[in-house]
């Protein structure tokens, strides 16, 4: 096996990896699509199978924006649910909260009294 077989093969490698991220942004845009009725979206995965190349080059060409716009709604979606969750677990996070989950587990048997003190005294610290 030559060097130029082996660069070859790497460029083949390259190539076939690209192609196939290509094919599953495209599946996954799809499936996405919450306009596009589900006889489109099975026309576009039938000419997927049968004219894959073609068939993604006119995909991207056609709805390349629409996929551009649905993949950063849907991280600017992402983005506010974590900045929801962060929110709603630091507005949890007061000491008298603390306090009062610490004497239901207290009360419910879960923990000892004075594992209940050290969380007591945990939350008055902070």
């Amino acid at each position: 096996m030559s060097f130029w077989d082996i660069v070859w093969f790497i460029i083949i490698s390259f190539a076939f990896v690209a192609y196939l991220m290509m094919l599953f942004s495209i599946i996954t845009d799809l499936f996405r699509d919450k306009a596009t009725s589900g006889w489109v979206k099975a026309i576009w995965l039938l000419a997927l199978l049968f004219l894959p190349f073609l068939t993604a080059l006119i995909y991207v060409i056609v709805r390349g924006r629409g996929m551009a716009e649905r993949q950063a709604a849907g991280r600017a979606d992402l983005q506010r649910q974590q900045e929801d969750y962060i929110k709603q677990v630091a507005a949890s996070a007061s000491p008298t909260d603390q306090i009062a989950q610490a004497s239901s587990l207290l009360e419910n048997g879960k923990i000892s009294q004075a594992e209940f003190d050290a969380l007591k005294a945990k939350a008055l610290a902070a």
